[in-house]
């Protein structure tokens, strides 16, 4: 394809865009009306381009961010950056996006992590519990998983929304991933009752701790 543009990848972007899809997915914090298979799509089209990547970011347009992020070279970002952009990506979208395709895979993201853990802010502070989540998955060697649940018992009940949410996930992680931890990881989610009553769809396995832990478990054990 010609050598494509900020216009005019917005204006595609704008052809895409579904009242229906705004509808459902304001009720969930995000501010955009566009479908995610036409966005990766396009994404593909205009394959890696980071320069082009960044002047999509600065657009502030959350589908332009989105799109910028599919096709951005994500080791390319300083530390700096990839800081900033964090605190500009206040849509839940945006935030899960930026943190599953850029930051894990920069070489910044454990230096990212620790500093974002201790931050005032909740929104930062569960990115850096979404990295500890994603370590504690794939990598957990070096923490200290005794310690986590120490800090998500004390803290969980009483933490913002999408920080209780982060530190939920780590739960249930800690829970399913490390045996030695599991009957303390599901003691905490049955005191707690955090997201217990949250409303599950038919087919969908229930985001409170205990119900997902025990789940997953019966999936391995069956598998």
């Amino acid at each position: 394809m010609p050598e494509a543009t900020v216009a005019g990848v917005l204006a595609e972007l704008a052809e895409f865009e579904d009242p229906k899809i705004r509808a459902v997915n304001e009720k969930h914090g995000d501010d955009h009306g566009v479908n995610l298979g036409a966005l990766r799509s396009l994404a593909k089209r205009l394959r890696a381009n980071q320069d082009l990547a960044s002047r999509l970011w600065e657009s502030g347009d959350s589908a332009a961010r989105l799109l910028a992020l599919l096709i951005c070279r994500p080791k390319a970002f300083t530390r700096n950056e990839l800081d900033s952009m964090l605190r500009e990506a206040r849509t839940p979208k945006v935030h899960d996006w930026l943190i599953s395709y850029v930051v894990k895979k920069s070489p910044h993201a454990e230096e990212l992590r620790q500093a974002w853990l201790a931050d005032p802010d909740p929104v930062v502070a569960g990115a850096g519990r979404a990295l500890t989540t994603a370590r504690v998955t794939t990598k957990p060697e070096g923490l200290d998983l005794a310690c986590l649940l120490d800090v998500i018992e004390a803290d969980m009940s009483g933490a913002p929304d999408r920080l209780q949410w982060a530190m939920n996930h780590c739960l249930a992680q800690i829970g399913i991933r490390h045996p030695p931890h599991r009957a303390r990881a599901l003691a905490i989610g049955e005191r707690l009752g955090v997201l217990k009553d949250y409303p599950t769809s038919p087919g969908c396995t229930s985001p409170y701790a205990p119900v997902w832990i025990t789940e997953m478990v019966r999936r391995q054990e069956e598998s």
